[in-house]
């Protein structure tokens, strides 16, 4: 096995990994924590948005985000059409994925751990989910179309990787 074929296997698997975690959270966790009262989903999303924070999950999105332009850079000599379409991978990834998270999602993140639930009344519980639920669902669900999109064309890039 090639160095241009390992790192895209890593490559297939970072991106897989990501693709399952955001498409997970937006088909099932997402769903289920919107039947909680105002005040346990914003607990919960405090916690989650605390536990997320772990070097599994760290390794794994920034591993894509390092392993999808390495492999692409290394499938230009070897296959024109999967540095191509790992190129796409890495872009979606790229926008999709790690821009929204950064500009979007953090920031919500950021907002809702310095918030107060000991010390919030009903009213102001209800305002800040309304201000962080859909808005935070909307780019979690972009995340996952992106994430997603990035891995099928990872996947093309696999397929291609063996034609010349």
């Amino acid at each position: 096995m090639k160095f241009a074929d390992i790192l895209l296997v890593v490559a297939a698997i970072f991106s897989a990994l990501m693709a399952g975690f955001f498409f997970s959270s937006s088909v099932s966790v997402s769903l289920g924590l919107a039947k909680l009262a105002d005040k346990e989903f914003l607990k919960a999303m405090q916690n989650i948005n605390r536990e997320v924070q772990n070097q599994i999950f760290f390794v794994c999105f920034f591993g894509a985000l390092v392993m999808l332009p390495l492999a692409a850079f290394q499938q230009y000599s070897h296959s024109k059409n999967s540095f191509a379409l790992l190129l796409i991978a890495t872009l979606f990834y790229l926008v999709g994925v790690f821009a929204v998270t950064v500009l979007v999602n953090v920031p919500l993140n950021n907002k809702l751990e310095i918030f107060d639930l000991s010390k919030a009344t009903e009213a102001t519980v209800k305002q800040m989910r309304n201000s962080f639920e859909r808005r935070w669902n909307f780019w979690n669900n972009i995340r996952t179309v992106a994430s997603s999109g990035s891995l099928i064309f990872v996947i093309l890039a696999c397929i291609f990787s063996k034609t010349k």
